[in-house]
C-alpha cells in the first residue's frame, strides 16, 4: 500500500499561533485556572488533551470567578467581549489574524454604506463574530438560493466578504449570482491562503488514489468542506477523527493500492501520524497473512 499525504495538511498558521499562546500562558501565567471560551479549535481530541492539562472550555463567563480566559481562534461576538471586559476578566485573544482581518473589512464596508453580505455558515462562531462587529446587520448567505432574501434591494450597494475557511469556488458562485442581481458590488476575498492551499492539495491527492481519508473534527467546518471536495472527486472517501474509525471499513482500505490523506486546519500532527502508522501496521499484517489484494 502506498500512502500519499497531502502537502498542506494539519494545523494552519492561526491554530499554531493559538496553541503556542496557550502553551506560553500555561507556563507563565499566575492567573489560574486557565479556560478557553468554548472549544479553542474544532477538534475534540485537542480539546480533551487541554482538559488533561487543566485547561477547560467554558461557555458561560458569568461562572468564572478567577483565572485567565483564552479567546478562541474563530473570534468572539462583540457583546460577549464587552461583557468580558466589564467583568474585568483577564484574557488572551487567540483570534486568528485572518479572522480579525474579516472583522475589519466588515466594519469598513458597513461604515461606507454597503449592505454587508457574509458568505458562510449561519451559526458558525466565526460568522457570528464577524456579523457582531456591525451589530448583526449583515446578511449571511450559505448558498446561492439564500440570495433570494435580498434580491428586492435592487439599488442597494453590496459589500461581500467570506468566512475564512470557505471554498473559493463556492465564493465565486455567490459573487457571480450577486452580480446578476445588483449594480454595485464590492468584493473582498477574506478566505485565508492556507484554506485554498489545503483544498488544492486535497484535490490533487483525491484524483490519484484509490481511497481517500479526510482527518479532522466532525464539528470542523473546514474539514467537512475538505470531505465534500474529495468525495465529489473520489466516492471512496471517508471522514475520520482518529485511526480507530478505520476499523469499520478496514477491508476497503486493504483492497486499495494507494491511500490518500488530508487533514483539516485544526488537526494536530500526532493524529495524522497515528493514522499513517495504523495504515502501515495493517498493511504489514496483511502481507504477513499472505492474503492477496483483489
Amino acid at each position: 500500500m502506498k500512502i500519499v499525504v497531502a502537502k498542506n495538511s494539519g494545523f494552519c498558521f492561526g491554530v499554531k499561533r493559538a496553541m503556542k499562546m496557550i502553551d506560553d500562558l500555561e507556563k507563565q501565567s499566575k492567573e489560574k485556572p486557565l479556560y478557553t471560551l468554548g472549544p479553542i479549535i474544532h477538534n475534540p481530541q485537542v480539546v480533551d488533551s487541554l482538559k488533561e492539562k487543566g485547561i477547560l472550555p467554558l461557555n458561560d463567563v458569568s461562572k468564572m470567578k478567577k483565572g485567565s480566559l483564552i479567546l478562541r481562534t474563530h473570534g468572539v461576538e462583540k457583546t460577549l467581549l464587552d461583557k468580558i471586559k466589564r467583568k474585568k476578566i483577564k484574557y488572551i485573544d487567540a483570534t486568528c489574524p485572518f479572522v480579525a482581518n474579516a472583522h475589519n473589512y466588515a466594519k469598513k464596508l458597513f461604515k461606507e454604506g454597503y449592505l454587508v453580505v457574509i458568505f458562510g455558515e449561519t451559526e458558525h462562531p466565526e460568522v457570528l463574530a464577524i456579523n457582531s462587529q456591525i451589530d448583526n446587520k449583515g446578511i449571511v448567505v450559505e448558498k446561492k438560493e439564500d440570495i433570494k432574501k435580498i434580491v428586492n434591494m435592487k439599488n442597494k450597494r453590496i459589500g461581500v466578504i467570506s468566512q475564512t475557511t470557505q471554498s473559493l469556488e463556492k465564493f465565486k458562485e455567490i459573487v457571480t449570482e450577486l452580480m446578476d442581481n445588483f449594480k454595485e458590488i464590492y468584493v473582498v476575498n477574506t478566505i485565508c491562503n492556507a484554506t485554498s492551499l489545503r483544498q488544492n492539495s486535497a484535490v490533487e491527492v483525491a484524483n490519484k488514489v484509490d481511497l481517500m481519508l479526510v482527518i479532522g473534527g466532525k464539528n470542523s467546518g473546514n474539514t467537512k468542506r475538505l470531505f465534500q471536495i474529495c468525495y465529489s472527486l473520489n466516492r471512496n472517501t471517508f471522514h475520520i477523527e482518529t485511526y480507530k474509525e478505520i476499523k469499520s471499513f478496514k477491508e476497503r482500505v486493504l483492497k486499495s493500492k494507494k491511500v490518500g490523506l488530508v487533514a483539516g486546519a485544526s488537526t494536530p500532527d500526532w493524529i495524522i501520524k497515528e493514522v499513517v502508522n495504523y495504515l502501515k501496521k495493517i498493511d504489514k499484517e496483511e502481507k504477513k497473512n499472505g492474503r492477496k489484494k483483489k
